[in-house]
């Protein structure tokens, strides 16, 4: 099984994923870090136990990685928006078999005293043009959620919208409980979070 562990907003720049995430929600998010595997940055905020969401970017100071970059950010163009969901699991290989092809191979990743296992596409693109979650495996008790501060936010609903909204349900079904989660026919992608906060319920989109 999987379960929540994180959203991402993404953007052609930090500044602009962390503004449109702090206007949404009417708080400042926390320092982040980088991630040097992938040439990236973010800055975080706490949805309660377990769970959080980043604000991330490319680092303009970060060489090349080499690689696709995770969530798309070598093709960003446009806005910032809420644009992917992580889910965690106990078990990336078996968690990964029920997922389409595309859905990427686990990655070893670090980042400070943090140690994961993450599913990274070749191409940087997760399969229904990322409306389907990567999967994430954090290694040993340490987890972000844990060492930021509670802001009163926690998730209510996460709607995620896309054109084939049946077949996403299909592979999502089998392995994800959760009734916050809501898979719903749409003309195109799209993310959508319903967030409580200290001043009442917000959008996140």
């Amino acid at each position: 099984m999987i379960a929540v562990d994180h959203l991402a907003v993404t953007a052609a720049t930090l500044d602009a994923a962390v503004a449109l995430t702090e206007e949404a929600l009417g708080l400042a998010l926390a320092p982040g870090g980088r991630h040097p595997d992938f040439g990236t940055w973010n800055r975080l905020l706490s949805l309660g136990p377990g769970e959080y969401l980043e604000a991330i970017a490319i680092d303009p100071g970060a060489p090349s990685p080499g690689r696709a970059r995770w969530f798309g950010l070598d093709d960003w163009t446009g806005p910032a928006a809420l644009t992917h969901w992580i889910c965690r699991t106990g078990d990336l290989e078996a968690a990964l078999a029920a997922f389409p092809e595309g859905a990427g191979d686990p990655v070893d990743l670090e980042r400070g005293d943090y140690r994961w296992r993450m599913t990274v596409p070749e191409t940087g693109h997760l399969p229904f043009q990322a409306a389907c979650p990567a999967l994430i495996q954090w290694q040993g008790d340490r987890h972000p959620a844990s060492a930021l501060p509670d802001a009163g936010c926690r998730l209510h609903r996460l709607e995620i919208a896309h054109p084939e909204a049946l077949a996403l349900r299909a592979v999502l079904d089998p392995v994800l409980s959760d009734p916050r989660i809501a898979i719903v026919p749409g003309a195109e992608k799209a993310l959508r979070a319903e967030i409580d906060t200290p001043h009442g319920r917000r959008v996140l989109a």
